[in-house]
């Protein structure tokens, strides 16, 4: 299956049925296939924005999972998220309808364009995938595009684009991204998640590994990164480091802010092998961006992006949705959304946070799965702790049961002060109860907890 291309995948299919059609990894499929003229519907649990984007597309979503809902379907793709025993796929898979997961039709799609960026880590892949993105958008390119967020550049999650060119994120979860076809294959950092799949790290080195050998092209790695550096063993491939210093080709130099009016920016020179390419202004908080705008600087010149071209893209970039976006102001109250899931994510965010001058920071947390909560609760009470205050939802068990026993209060009693509630509206009503004029509260998970901060800003 991983050498089959869209057109194989895809012949004499009209109609697509997209089980789990809300996810973030869904959507730009869905956008690129209904662009393409494909009939699509699709079935979910939860309405969200996502839903409502989809139905202003003329898309039919039905809410809930059952069989009927994939009448008159060619082909149906689901998420790795949908349980084994859920009803829908259970009946797909015995109506003799050809089934795949998501990853499956993303590889397809890979395949039929020859420049194909796929951007792998365990953190930053959104951000750099569409800060990539939005520095072809300057260019005559013309890519096809797959993130995980929406992106204004682009007006959603994807694009099909003319072209040969394609930027994706490549997820490591069980392994999708070893069914994609990489011209660059692109590594930001490997750190231990996912280890009910992994187990350990060494596990997941050795896919990133195999990833990297999967590039037609080069691969682009991390030489800053330990783990990064130890799946670089064997490659035939060229490879071409990014990092924070000059034992890579790609580094950034004289790193500082710069504050005009409201606007603060933080600026850099971008160096390649001891030369300067370009003065980098990059309006995106934390020194976790810097590095990922040198991986998505270094991308793009890797393609042949003139210096110039690049520092225009990165300075147009103001982030995508769901990673440290503002969503208003209530009552003094600054109130963003992150997608930060893992603590590595949730400690450069809240540091970032806390280094923005508000009074206090509110950190309102949705875990997610419950075996991540579990291998790495003390690593979130530790990260959480950085803000001042800290409010959790219950844990969002997504695609798994609770065999590990876990609840929020087990997370919720490693962190002083520390408050959790089951719904989202008992957790805005006691954080905007309770914030004050100056403070910052900023909700974090990758499930529905932006859901909370709309709640808020009413």
């Amino acid at each position: 299956m991983t050498n089959i291309s869209t057109k194989e995948l895809l012949a004499g299919k009209k109609h697509i049925h997209f089980i789990g059609i809300g996810g973030s990894g869904m959507y730009p499929l869905v956008q690129i296939l209904h662009s393409k003229g494909y009939t699509i519907t699709g079935s979910d649990n939860n309405e969200g924005d996502t839903i409502e984007a989809e139905r202003a597309m003329g898309i039919t979503v039905h809410m809930g999972h059952d069989p009927k809902n994939f009448e008159g379907a060619d082909l149906i793709v689901h998420t790795a998220a949908i349980l084994p025993d859920n009803p829908e796929l259970v009946a797909a898979k015995a109506s003799g309808i050809p089934v795949v997961e998501r990853s499956v039709l993303l590889g397809a799609v890979s395949a039929d364009y020859d420049k194909a960026v796929c951007v792998s880590g365990t953190h930053g892949k959104t951000t750099v995938t569409s800060m990539i993105t939005q520095i072809l958008m300057e260019t005559e390119l013309d890519p096809t595009v797959v993130i995980g967020g929406k992106l204004d550049a682009i007006g959603g999650n994807g694009r099909a684009g003319n072209s040969e060119y394609m930027v994706c994120e490549a997820c490591e979860f069980v392994d999708t991204f070893l069914k994609l076809h990489p011209y660059l294959s692109l590594i930001l950092n490997i750190d231990a998640d996912h280890m009910e799949y992994f187990k350990c790290i060494e596990n997941s080195i050795r896919s990133f590994n195999r990833f990297a050998k999967l590039a037609s092209g080069l691969v682009l790695a991390n030489g800053s990164d330990e783990n990064t550096r130890k799946a670089l063993t064997e490659i035939e491939k060229t490879v071409v480091l990014f990092g924070w210093d000059n034992s890579c080709d790609y580094y950034p130099q004289n790193i500082r802010m710069q504050i005009s009016g409201e606007t603060v920016a933080t600026v850099f020179e971008l160096m390649y092998r001891g030369e300067k390419m370009t003065d980098i202004e990059l309006h995106i908080p934390g020194k976790h961006n810097v590095i990922n705008a040198v991986a998505a600087c270094a991308a793009a010149a890797e393609l042949g992006v003139s210096p110039k071209v690049i520092a225009e893209g990165i300075a147009k970039f103001r982030g995508a949705h769901r990673r440290f976006e503002i969503l208003g102001h209530k009552n003094g109250v600054t109130i963003a959304d992150d997608y930060a899931h893992h603590p590595a994510e949730l400690e450069v965010t809240l540091t970032a946070a806390k280094e923005m001058g508000f009074k206090k920071v509110w950190a309102v947390f949705q875990p997610f799965t419950y075996s991540r909560t579990a291998m790495l609760l003390d690593d979130f009470a530790r990260v959480l702790a950085i803000a001042d205050r800290v409010v959790l939802s219950e844990i969002m068990g997504s695609r798994e049961k609770n065999t590990y026993n876990i609840y929020a209060k087990d997370l919720c009693e490693k962190i002083e002060g520390c408050v959790w509630f089951p719904t989202f509206e008992e957790m805005a009503l006691y954080t905007m109860a309770n914030a004050e004029e100056g403070d910052l509260v900023i909700t974090l998970g990758c499930g529905d907890v932006y859901k909370c901060a709309k709640m808020m800003l009413k």
